[in-house]
């Protein structure tokens, strides 16, 4: 029967839950309630507390600390967790923090996800998944990233911002507004800047899908256009192209406002 290969100077509690395939390297700390499933790699001088669950095929680098208590002063002890997916790569130094009762109870991290070193997700965080986040990308409290969303090194998201999906920010972007599907971001405060064609071709958008969805940037950010206007532009724009309900969608559940 095959055994975890957990490495001699390794701390595992006894309530962890591994697969028989895990591994954990040197002077790696497992706390309770930690949940890690098949062929997750864990690296030496990693620390996670529970509750915490890691799904499949995760590699971890050394010094993450995963799982720790939220940076939030309401918080009083309360069980709250860590979800993490499937095939994530963690670099080094990063810093995740479990959910507050005070909102989701939960942080989650979605599949595919490439986080660089240094990287901080705070509590109730919500990634989705084949994200991008670049070193020392950091993410206060109570933010959401969807899913193909790129995060340049040392972008700094505010707390309760939204991030669409296939966005793009620029290194060192401050973001305190919402920023809406397929925008290119940059600056402090982060401005937009045209849409992430390039990423977008990648994923296998047609050329006249991104021509409409640069149409549909220009009635929001360029035609001079109030916000409400440019909703009903856009709500006429995504009986043609579908792939504008995205943005739509995002406009109509934003509550912060968005970046403009």
């Amino acid at each position: 029967m095959q055994v975890p290969k957990i490495h001699a100077t390794a701390i595992v509690d006894a309530s962890a839950e591994l697969d028989s395939s895990v591994e954990i390297g040197a002077y790696s700390i497992i706390g309770p309630h930690v949940k890690i499933d098949a062929g997750t790699r864990i690296a030496g001088h990693v620390m996670i507390n529970g509750p915490t669950s890691i799904g499949k095929n995760n590699h971890i680098y050394q010094y993450s600390s995963l799982g720790e208590a939220p940076q939030d002063k309401k918080y009083n002890g309360e069980p709250t967790s860590l979800e993490i997916g499937d095939n994530n790569t963690i670099r080094e130094f990063c810093t995740f923090n479990r959910g507050t009762v005070q909102d989701k109870n939960n942080t989650k991290i979605g599949d595919n996800n490439w986080i660089m070193a240094y990287v901080h997700i705070a509590h109730d965080c919500q990634i989705g998944s084949n994200t991008i986040l670049a070193n020392n990308a950091s993410l206060a409290g109570h933010v959401d990233i969807d899913d193909y969303a790129i995060l340049g090194g040392f972008t700094l998201i505010h707390q309760f911002c939204k991030i669409g999906s296939h966005v793009i920010t620029a290194v060192g972007s401050v973001v305190f507004k919402d920023i809406p599907p397929y925008v290119t971001a940059a600056g402090y405060d982060a401005k937009p800047h045209g849409i992430n064609a390039e990423g977008l071709k990648r994923r296998g958008y047609s050329a006249d899908t991104i021509l409409q969805i640069k149409r549909a940037y220009k009635a929001l950010y360029r035609n001079g256009l109030t916000l409400e206007e440019a909703k009903i532009e856009l709500a006429t724009m995504q009986k043609t192209t579908p792939e504008i309900r995205l943005l739509t969608d995002f406009l109509i559940a934003s509550s912060r406002g968005i970046v403009r």
